[in-house]
């Protein structure tokens, strides 16, 4: 059957309706809220009537256990997108190259598509009749028919995509790149770039468009900024200062009109923008750990927040502009969306698998001059995964990692040209010895050490608190 151009204008809207949080509709039963949980490789289902955690959609083994030459599940699950018609949620995870289709009814995993080196979001057309993933690790985006999972065909783009969205008009589509300065305008009908917007800094997660889809916003994680493009001119409008580590955004609105949420998770907060021509930051909302993926409910009255390193959701009132509840989830929350109207029926609880994952534990590093860090504790029974994360210390620099008094480095990581480094070590930060088998996790000092520099907290470029 032919769509009409009016049946594809109304795709659009709804589409756009739902991306943008302006429908008058308040969080319902039969809503969803999603999360891409990273280290978990699952997907996380919250109601958001409730608050509740449902359950999870298992897609693959918790990490480390993902090492196996035998192992065939997904890896990094990492980028979530959904159908116009709200019936189809995508999954893509970076690590192991795939698209996994889910029905959002059953909760059921309808295909997968492997496609290129690391994938890292993706979406359906207006129409529904296609998804386009963007191949971060390469130079295009893969088309993927939704009926067949098969990959139609490829749009070359600036090396590095980081993430497509469609203009609801139905003739462009924007892609913000990771690796390069640049933003591409691709002409839907041709499939070509037509045109390459030069933006303030090469690493771009996320883009977004205003409620009146006038302008695209997107984020630079790397330099702590937002651009704001025209989408007349398809040119830069503006650039704000939002701050370090500045992941994903999403619009809400309260009586002063539309507002922008932009998590921040260098900083642990979500800070609140005016759309108008010369946005204001209007508020700034303390949250849980490492803020990340952010979507609006339909009528733009909470703001649903993942929390990567706190494994959970904070659920923001717009009209008060705090956080008024916490919802478990899976392992570093990447992605997340609102879903209206996912489950047309019944409890939607089907093949949905307990919590896999236990609660995380964070331990914030500090020094003496302008270095930053912080390491997430996570159980892997007796022992523990450490992910480090580290900044502003030297370029191209060898630093330690020590924990608990131990002689011997838990993790050895190397600096990029710009101070940082991050990854997993593995290493006991619990005592379990009779009787405190039970002391959390991150109850052990950690020190993080230049070169050789032997373990003593005076020499530290990076320490814990007692």
């Amino acid at each position: 059957m032919q769509l009409t151009e009016l049946n594809k204008l109304t795709f659009a809207m709804t589409l756009a309706v739902a991306a943008m949080g302006t429908a008058q509709a308040a969080p319902g039963t039969q809503d969803r809220v999603y999360t891409a949980d990273q280290n978990s490789n699952t997907v996380s289902v919250i109601d958001p009537s409730t608050n509740q955690l449902l359950g999870q959609i298992r897609l693959g083994n918790q990490r480390p256990d993902i090492l196996s030459p035998l192992y065939k599940g997904q890896v990094n699950v990492h980028g979530l997108g959904f159908s116009p018609d709200h019936k189809t949620l995508i999954a893509i995870s970076n690590g192991s190259n795939s698209v996994t289709f889910i029905d959002t009814a059953t909760n059921k995993v309808k295909g997968v598509t492997y496609i290129g080196r690391s994938p890292h979001e993706g979406f359906f057309t207006a129409d529904g009749r296609e998804v386009w993933v963007v191949v971060r690790g390469e130079d295009y985006v893969s088309v993927i028919d939704p009926v067949t999972f098969k990959e139609k065909r490829r749009i070359q783009t600036t090396g590095g995509p980081g993430m497509v969205m469609f203009h609801p008009d139905g003739k462009l589509a924007f892609v913000v790149s990771s690796f390069n300065p640049v933003v591409d305008v691709i002409d839907m009908k041709t499939s070509k770039v037509i045109k390459h917007i030069s933006v303030t800094s090469p690493f771009s997660p996320f883009l977004q468009f205003t409620p009146d889809f006038k302008e695209v916003w997107m984020t630079h994680k790397d330099v702590g900024k937002v651009t704001r493009i025209d989408v007349a001119t398809l040119t830069v409008k503006g650039v704000i200062d939002t701050g370090f580590i500045t992941n994903h955004l999403a619009f809400g609105k309260n009586a002063g009109g539309a507002r922008a949420y932009v998590t921040v998770g260098g900083e642990n907060v979500v800070k609140v923008y005016s759309t108008g021509d010369q946005p204001q930051l209007m508020a700034t909302i303390p949250t849980g750990a490492l803020p990340h993926g952010a979507w609006a409910s339909d009528d733009g009255s909470k703001v649903y927040v993942g929390l990567e390193n706190g494994d959970g959701v904070d659920v923001i009132d717009t009209a008060s502009n705090k956080v008024v509840a916490h919802v478990a989830a899976g392992q570093a929350p990447q992605a997340l969306v609102y879903v209206s109207h996912a489950v047309p029926t019944g409890a939607g609880t089907s093949n949905l698998v307990p919590r896999v994952n236990g609660e995380s534990s964070n331990i914030a590093l500090k020094s003496r001059g302008d270095g930053k860090g912080f390491v997430v504790v996570r159980s892997l029974g007796v022992t523990d995964a450490l992910e480090v994360f580290l900044y502003k210390l030297k370029p191209e620099t060898v630093y330690n990692v020590y924990a608990g008094g131990q002689r011997a480095p838990v993790g050895r990581f190397k600096t990029d040209g710009k101070g940082m480094a991050n990854g997993t070590a593995i290493g006991p930060m619990r005592d379990v010895r009779p009787g405190l088998a039970q002391q959390p996790a991150g109850a052990s000092r950690i020190l993080v050490m230049e070169g050789d520099t032997p373990a003593g907290a005076e020499q530290a470029a990076l320490a814990s608190s007692e």
